[in-house]
């Protein structure tokens, strides 16, 4: 996904495993708190399982084992993005919701070389901010596989 900037564009922040990261809010369908996920035997490890979200089934894929990082607590809390792509519904774990930010291209870098490959690949470039970075998710990335795996 490349960046489209004009004058600034919106995302929507998101802690995962301590790392401040954001997700376009334009990708973004809707922000849950996830109720009963079903696992899905054979599945993936990424692959939290499956949910009923108002009468639609949602893949479920947990963004901690996706980028490489310790499980969640099994009864830590824990919210939703949900995306839509195409007839298909995916709800991305992460350890919480922030706020929306504004941000221009002035505070705009690459994905940094060094990073493992795993989050070169989910990465779409970094924002500086005052206080720490914003890795910025290229959500269409991180669901790609199971969109493959769902047609």
């Amino acid at each position: 996904m490349a960046l489209d900037y004009q004058t600034s564009q919106e995302f929507v922040t998101v802690r995962i495993a301590g790392q401040l990261c954001g997700a376009p809010v334009n990708e973004i369908r809707e922000v849950f708190a996830p109720q009963a996920i079903t696992p899905v035997p054979l599945a993936r490890p990424e692959i939290a399982g499956l949910l009923n979200l108002r009468g639609r089934i949602v893949t479920v894929i947990d963004a901690r084992i996706r980028l490489g990082l310790p499980a969640r607590e099994a009864d830590a809390p824990c919210m939703s993005l949900g995306l839509e792509r195409g007839a298909e519904l995916f709800g991305v774990l992460v350890d919480e919701v922030g706020e929306v930010l504004r941000l221009g291209q002035d505070t705009f870098e690459p994905v940094p070389a060094h990073l493992d490959p795993r989050w070169r690949a989910l990465l779409c470039g970094v924002h500086r901010l005052e206080t720490e970075l914003l890795a910025i998710l290229d959500v269409d990335r991180l669901i790609a596989a199971d969109m493959a795996m769902a047609a």
